[in-house]
């Protein structure tokens, strides 16, 4: 609930350049706002990947960066590594990564994933140098932020916030009804 007392509402729509796992066509879209460094948000990923499974062609989910500097001081470079990635087509392979390596994400530690990830280093390189996607990961925080997210992992369901802080069944059973709902 925002401080109003209604429900949070997503502020920026899904548009061409989110990340999507799941059918483009899926009758139910959950919005995932991450931390790369955030212990929760790794944990969080099992359930996409549970409910991409178990609803193949009614889910997709769309990943968003929401690194939390304050308390993840090399969130931010991992988001900016991640989307170096993904300008070469490589992006759930270093999302993968970066999760599996969540405790090393160090500028060394991210050349070495990019690497692994199949990337052309030199531009890789270059691109981090220039943090040519820095820009794009300010206006998905800043999205966030406009959707009122103070925390990570936080998710949308066909556009409203949905309340996790007590797990991620809850999430489960929100996109299990609107599937059913949506039949």
């Amino acid at each position: 609930m925002n401080p109003a007392g209604h429900p949070v509402a997503l502020a920026v729509p899904p548009d061409a350049t989110d990340h999507v796992r799941g059918s483009e066509h899926a009758r139910v879209t959950v919005i995932e706002y991450i931390d790369f460094e955030c212990p929760t948000c790794k944990m969080a990923e099992q359930t996409s990947t549970l409910l991409l499974d178990r609803f193949p062609g009614k889910v997709r989910f769309i990943f968003r960066h929401f690194p939390l500097s304050e308390a993840h001081p090399h969130a931010l470079l991992a988001a900016e590594a991640s989307e170096a990635a993904a300008a070469q087509g490589a992006f759930w392979r270093m999302h993968d990564l970066l999760f599996a390596n969540q405790a090393h994400l160090k500028e060394k530690d991210l050349r070495r994933y990019a690497g692994e990830a199949g990337v052309d280093m030199v531009r890789y390189a270059a691109e981090m140098g220039d943090h040519i996607y820095l820009q794009k990961v300010r206006e998905q925080i800043d999205g966030g932020r406009r959707s009122h997210i103070r925390a990570t992992p936080t998710f949308f369901l066909d556009g409203v916030v949905q309340d996790v802080s007590f797990g991620m069944q809850s999430l489960h059973d929100a996109v299990a009804a609107a599937v059913l709902r949506g039949k």
